[in-house]
């Protein structure tokens, strides 16, 4: 029978250690989330004043009522939901096959198009070249504007690709060949059923990224009923600073009024940035393994 090893005062100094670091480290990353919680349903003159500093004073949800009242809000989160459905469907259907296609070994000129889409990650055609490729082909204040541009991510490519090297064994590849099966059938039957854990990796990197996503919208779309979320919350956002500054000579009560718009305006900023990452933060939780797994996969050098 073997005997346990025995934990020397290294060690458990060590693991003391580890667990302060992991503590701390969770102070500072859960603390401004609890902070924008509470600010968000307290009053806004005690935020000002420094009375709230963790747990919510003088609860009032006039902020959550101002940003759900707005109509936009709502039109915002359906065509958010939509640019990211629509939009994973295309980053993974450019990816997954990219990436299985430059993992075949017996893909003549594979290092050539690697070499290609690398060149892509350190220089870019710039923003005015980009806009006026996407104006010249019809797709400015359209949903394409959005998807289509970030269709594919390099980086998401070499990931994938490590996975199809290092996950499907050769050999079934070159017993379905034996069989006769074709190279699309081949990625479609059994490729794309073993590859389930890069998919799920690849459809949240892309999702979250989606979701996200407004300086494409920024630059492409005219049509506010088009807006995605991200970019409506902005509008409010900037809104609501705008009026709050006011301008010109002002007496005591104008004072009171604008210093009352600010308070407003803070309060509002704080419900609209919960609103916009509650829907990431819910669902994170319930994947973490797959974002895990996703950088284990990057890991593996291919």
């Amino acid at each position: 029978m073997i005997s346990a090893v025995k934990e020397t005062g290294r060690d458990r100094a060590f693991v003391i250690c580890n667990y302060i670091y992991v503590f701390l480290a969770f102070i500072i990353v859960a603390y401004p989330v609890i902070y924008m919680v509470s600010a968000s349903i307290s009053d806004p003159k005690l935020v000002a004043a420094g009375e709230m500093w963790l747990w919510p004073k003088g609860i009032t949800f006039e902020g959550y009522r101002r940003v759900f009242a707005n109509a936009s809000i709502w039109t915002g989160y359906g065509n958010t939901i939509l640019y990211t459905v629509v939009g994973t469907l295309i980053n993974l259907i450019v990816t997954l096959p990219a990436a299985y296609a430059l993992s075949r070994k017996d893909f003549v000129g594979r290092n050539f198009f690697m070499g290609m889409f690398m060149v892509t990650m350190f220089f870019g055609g710039g923003l005015v070249p980009t806009y006026l490729l996407v104006k010249e082909l019809g797709m400015v204040n359209t949903m394409w504007a959005i998807v289509i541009p970030s269709a594919a991510s390099i980086w998401n490519i070499i990931v994938s690709r490590t996975f199809f090297q290092s996950s499907i064994p050769k050999e079934m590849q070159e017993a379905a060949q034996i069989d006769g099966c074709t190279n699309m059938r081949l990625f479609i039957k059994i490729i794309l059923p073993l590859s389930m854990p890069i998919i799920a990796v690849m459809g949240l990197f892309y999702g979250v990224g989606n979701w996200n996503s407004y300086f494409s919208a920024l630059i492409y779309l005219n049509d506010a009923d088009k807006y995605p979320l991200q970019l409506v919350l902005r509008q409010i956002l900037v809104l609501q600073e705008m009026s709050a500054q006011g301008g010109g000579a002002i007496d005591a009560s104008s004072a009171a009024a604008l210093n009352n718009k600010a308070e407003i305006a803070a309060l509002v900023k704080y419900a609209v940035i919960i609103v916009a990452t509650v829907p990431v933060i819910a669902i994170y939780p319930f994947l973490q393994r797959y974002f895990v797994q996703g950088v284990m996969i990057g890991s593996v050098k291919g």
